[in-house]
């Protein structure tokens, strides 16, 4: 069994509210990512994105990972590990420098960007990432990679997702009583970018909203850089008790029925399609119409989807404000396990106005079969994450810059984050 530092392997692990899943990446000659281990998970333990039974927790962990090591005949000792929940924040800040000798070198870019960072932030709270958005030099503004480019003073402008300390403590502690090491803490919604986003969207506009079992992560970006993130603590476990509560069966078959027939749209359900329902305490299972199971669906999906369109229409309005790129001409891009609905998108579109998608992850190879499905796209997003973030021996490795502009520039000012 090999160490799974010896083969340039990275490894994704991503513990949700309702599955842990584990990751084994190889990072290939051409950049690429080929996954050669899985390991899932059902989640104990956690809720909306904390952690509040520990030992449960581990216990999902190390089967996930245990898999993922089997499959992929390789010891694990550190992950790229996501991060959600409320207590996510975002904020922009400025930073300016004069610019050393007449032209931009990478030790201005690094100045301009510690200068943006070193905002106080509250006590409890520590920062995850830095994303230089674009920079500007005396009269020239929207630069995406301003080195070698001639001025007298820059300014950078810099997007800070923080999260709560003891929370990512928490998930942190979990994970290193399995033995394990934490390569780097990111937060769920920019790895699910990663995963399922194209250069052209990030460019145009576009909102990915990962739908797990406890959290929506948002993350808005337009004109090639992130600009706002966002957790909002209800999603698909809402929809999964209403489920249990209007049919009176238990939760876990709930969720069954939900992901086996559920719609979140009734009329797109023919009326003679029959669903069968346990009941509780013995009693015996009932059959119920399909459609309606739609009719319970769809409001909740409706309710959830509207809170993001309010949280939208809130974050355009602060860009156009800040004079920032704010239109979504992309449109919005659903992944995570709760996107994967019959009817979804036709649901979405109505209460966003706009076109939608449903995200699966890009640019893999290997077991894509296993992978190629929206609700791994958080853990996909990590194994690009920690490519782009990991330093190979040079000769070994001409990483592919697969992420548009500066995104491969900005894995050294990553790291010294965590």
């Amino acid at each position: 069994m090999t160490k799974a530092a010896d083969k340039k392997l990275i490894v994704g692990l991503d513990i949700g509210t309702s599955k842990v899943c584990a990751l084994v990446g190889e990072v290939l000659p051409d950049g690429g990512v080929n996954v050669i281990g899985v390991g899932s998970s059902p989640s104990r333990g956690m809720d909306k994105g904390g952690v509040n039974d520990l030992e449960s927790v581990v216990k999902s962990v190390q089967r996930a990972v245990d898999q993922a090591e089997l499959m992929a005949d390789c010891q694990i000792s550190s992950v790229f590990l996501s991060l959600s929940g409320k207590h996510i924040r975002c904020q922009t800040e400025k930073g300016m420098v004069p610019i050393s000798d007449k032209e931009v070198t990478q030790d201005d870019v690094d100045n301009v960007i510690h200068t943006a960072k070193s905002v106080k932030i509250s006590d409890e709270h520590r920062t995850l990432h830095v994303i230089p958005q674009e920079f500007a030099i005396d009269y020239q503004e929207g630069i995406k990679n301003p080195v070698g480019l001639s001025g007298v003073r820059m300014e950078a402008s810099v997007h800070l997702i923080t999260c709560h300390n003891d929370m990512a403590r928490n998930i942190v502690k979990a994970v290193e009583r399995c033995g394990l090491k934490v390569d780097q803490l990111i937060f769920s919604g920019l790895a699910a970018s990663h995963a399922v986003l194209t250069a052209d969207e990030r460019e145009l506009g576009v909102c990915v909203v990962d739908i797990g079992g406890g959290t929506m992560d948002l993350a808005v970006w337009t004109g090639g850089a992130l600009r706002h993130a966002e957790v909002i603590p209800y999603a698909g476990n809402v929809v999964t008790s209403d489920i249990a509560y209007a049919f009176g069966t238990p939760p876990g078959d709930a969720e069954e029925i939900k992901v086996k027939y559920g719609c979140a749209l009734s009329e797109l359900v023919s009326k003679d399609e029959k669903v069968d329902v346990p009941s509780v305490g013995g009693r015996p299972s009932r059959s119920l119409q399909r459609q309606t199971l739609a009719e319970v669906i769809e409001p909740r999906y409706s309710e959830l989807l509207g809170l993001v369109n309010q949280k939208l229409l809130e974050i355009q309005e602060q860009l156009r404000n800040a004079g920032v790129k704010h239109h979504l001409a992309a449109g919005i891009v659903l992944t995570g396990g709760s996107a994967q609905m019959e009817g979804l998108i036709e649901c979405a579109e109505r209460v966003f106005r706009n076109q939608v998608r449903i995200g699966q992850p890009l640019e893999l190879s290997g077991l894509t079969d296993y992978v190629q499905s929206p609700h791994y796209a958080t853990a996909v997003g990590l194994l690009h994450y920690g490519k782009d973030s990991q330093t190979f021996d040079e000769n070994d490795l001409e990483p592919k810059r697969s992420v548009s502009g500066i995104f491969s520039k900005i894995s050294g000012w990553l790291r010294k984050e965590f």
